[in-house]
């Protein structure tokens, strides 16, 4: 048995978050592959999973919130480069240049924040641009970019490191969006001053070379979910999810399940509670249910805030007993399949998992 305090185990595999890295920076061998860590590595543990990417020669790195870089910057030291993609808060300016944290500028606001910080300083402040190419969430308009060019002073004292934009539709590989989005991002990169340039998401690596530009931005496809659509994953599995075991019970015909009594058991049958529920991240609503030995323990009742039940009837009576562990994610019951059964996306399962459920890194 599993020697663990926990309710539940997330177990995160290293070494295949560097052979997904590999691969990635293989399948845009000309260009510079970074990493993005935000949400705590989609919820993995950003310290453990960027130091791992550190040695695997990865020196760019992405979060969304600057007490996410700040964390970053103590855990891996001076030398990594680190973007904030929700650019500059108000009143916090600073505090980038004092963790050596560099802003992605995604309005004029941000722009003038930067820029007053570096005359205080009487520096030349590094950051990126971010333009909006279609999508409509962050970046700088076609009409902003418009009065930079007519106001150099608007960029004065700014050292541009890198232009970047985002793909709204790149698992997709059909969709005209893609090339829609490209050609209005080299529209805009062309009333600029020449700076390295950025599109490729995970699945934007996966298009063709005229999206990889100079750096690519990767998040999802290192964590083993599916970049490339409807195609099989080319991606190595990273997580295994185990929940322990509370209690198991016969459960007669008509005994009755879980808040408001949705089940109902219509045959004999064994059930299992689990200790993992909504507020470990296995949402109310979710229908995914178990595996042990390749034998799918189905959901029955509502799943609740602390556990949920599961039928185990199919499992040879002596071999699952109390405190033993079953898997909700693994090699069958992968991220992808359990995200198109609950109508998500893997990186809001991933995401979702709570703090409670305890991390545990191999390289195997």
């Amino acid at each position: 048995m599993m020697m663990t305090r926990a309710g539940a185990v997330l177990n995160v595999n290293l070494a295949a978050i560097s052979a997904n890295y590999q691969y990635l920076c293989k399948q845009a061998p000309t260009t510079k592959v970074a990493a993005v860590v935000k949400s705590n590595a989609y919820g993995l543990g950003a310290e453990e999973i960027a130091t791992q990417l550190r040695s695997d020669k990865c020196d760019t790195f992405f979060v969304a919130h600057l007490e996410e870089g700040i964390k970053l910057r103590k855990a891996l030291g001076r030398s990594p480069e680190i973007f904030i993609l929700n650019g500059i808060p108000d009143n916090y300016a600073d505090e980038f240049l004092a963790n050596h944290l560099t802003p992605v500028i995604n309005s004029l606001s941000d722009l003038e924040l930067w820029i007053a910080l570096a005359k205080q300083t009487g520096k030349s402040l590094t950051a990126a641009l971010q333009f909006d190419t279609g999508m409509s969430r962050l970046g700088l308009s076609a009409k902003d970019i418009q009065k930079i060019n007519a106001d150099p002073s608007l960029i004065e004292g700014i050292n541009i490191d890198l232009t970047m934009s985002h793909l709204a539709c790149a698992g997709d590989p059909s969709n005209p969006a893609n090339e829609q989005q490209r050609q209005a991002f080299d529209a805009l990169c062309k009333t600029m001053p020449k700076t390295k340039r950025s599109l490729a998401n995970s699945s934007g690596i996966f298009l063709s070379s005229e999206f990889h530009y100079d750096l690519a931005r990767p998040g999802a496809a290192l964590y083993g979910i599916n970049p490339t659509g409807d195609s099989s994953n080319p991606m190595k599995p990273v997580v295994q999810l185990q929940a322990r075991i509370l209690e198991i019970r016969d459960a007669a015909v008509g005994t009755q399940v879980g808040y408001d009594y949705l089940y109902k058991a219509s045959t004999p049958r064994r059930l299992a509670t689990l200790s993992i529920g909504y507020a470990d991240g296995w949402h109310r609503q979710w229908t995914s249910g178990a595996m042990y030995e390749g034998i799918y323990l189905p959901v029955v009742g509502r799943i609740s805030m602390d556990s949920m039940v599961v039928d185990i009837t199919d499992v040879p009576e002596a071999q699952l007993s109390r405190n033993m562990f079953v898997d909700l994610i693994n090699t069958e019951q992968t991220l992808d399949k359990i995200a198109d059964t609950q109508h998500t996306i893997g990186y809001e399962v991933l995401t979702s998992i709570g703090e409670r459920v305890e991390r545990r890194y191999s390289n195997k």
